[in-house]
């Protein structure tokens, strides 16, 4: 996508440019892979046009992978940001309608060769939600992973301004009995799966143990071998608390919490996440270093301006290790 912010902490209506920038969903997870040295190959559709190839350059740059993106179409997907601060909240504006992965069709896309080879396929909530198309898409992909023995994450992503939970829920839990781990907030887990957790989080309530019940309840229900979700206490724009717990079917972890203050762009956070869950599940040896892996890679994500998380390897541990000093390194 197409990331068009207002510069600063300006407002739209007294922005005269735009700052520009390219993101998205997957695109933002496949950047983090990549960044950590896995072979990371995203998925879409993008015109041919120089605004196609811009956003192409850009995965390109940060080592993803493109051989499989599909060149046609009109369009690529826009939204518009305005960054919050203090109790100010950021505001998101869509425009995404009739963009080329909207409209793409499920011919274009050779799923089997594709997953040949991979040994881990993410999709988020946001792509169904786009277009009819675009999620069956989803599913044939979701399908070919799982012919193919390949591990499939979600990240839920619901999106009020992309659909209803009546219609989330409708295509959402559908696709379920693809996935092996699935990653969400509360919110998410409500809109799209119909899962409520016993907690206040909007009120800074995040108490592991109002997880637990509904995380085994969707573990027995979908199959999933993980259920990952990330606690975060919006305490205001500029100041949230975070922090993530796991459940594998047999135990539960939570991570460390993190104070994060000030937020310098918290757009991809939740991305950044999936990334680094992705990367430690793969590598590290105990689940429990695979989540303070992903929360310590998604906190540093918040200091860090446009949706990808730039971040290396041995940044996200030292800071998973205890090191939050913040002092420069000469």
């Amino acid at each position: 996508m197409l990331r068009l912010s207002t510069p600063g902490n300006t407002r739209f209506i007294q922005s005269d440019s735009f700052d520009v920038v390219y993101g998205g969903g997957e695109a933002n997870v496949a950047v983090s892979c990549a960044n950590y040295g896995l072979d990371a190959y995203f998925v879409t559709k993008l015109p041919r046009h120089d605004i196609g190839q811009a956003a192409v350059n850009a995965l390109r740059r940060y080592g993803v992978k493109t051989d499989y993106i599909i060149r046609g179409g009109d369009r690529v997907g826009i939204y518009y940001l305005e960054s919050g601060v203090s109790m100010r909240p950021s505001k998101v504006i869509y425009d995404r309608a009739h963009s080329a992965i909207a409209e793409a069709d499920a011919s274009e896309f050779d799923w089997d060769a594709m997953m040949e080879n991979a040994d881990w396929f993410h999709w988020s909530g946001i792509t169904p939600a786009l277009s009819d198309k675009a999620a069956e898409l989803t599913r044939q992909a979701c399908e070919a992973a799982k012919r193919n023995g390949v591990t499939v994450s979600v990240d839920l992503n619901f999106r009020k301004k992309l659909w209803t939970k009546e219609k989330a829920q409708s295509v959402m839990r559908p696709l379920m009995k693809y996935v092996d781990v699935c990653i969400g907030n509360e919110e998410d887990a409500e809109l799209c799966l119909g899962f409520k957790p016993e907690a206040d989080v909007a009120g800074g309530h995040t108490d592991a143990d109002g997880y637990k019940g509904i995380f085994k309840a969707m573990a027995r229900e979908f199959g999933f071998k993980y259920v990952i979700s990330t606690l975060r206490e919006s305490l205001s724009a500029s100041h949230n608390g975070w922090k993530a717990m796991i459940y594998d079917g047999q135990a539960f972890y939570e991570s460390k919490h993190y104070d994060i203050f000030p937020i310098v762009d918290r757009v991809g956070g939740g991305d950044s996440f999936s990334g680094g869950i992705i990367y430690g599940l793969l590598t590290k040896e105990t689940t429990a270093e695979a989540l303070e892996f992903a929360v310590a890679a998604s906190a540093l994500k918040h200091t860090i301006h446009g949706d990808f998380n730039l971040v290396t390897v041995e940044e996200v541990e030292a800071l998973a290790g205890g090191d939050a000093s913040g002092r420069v390194q000469r």
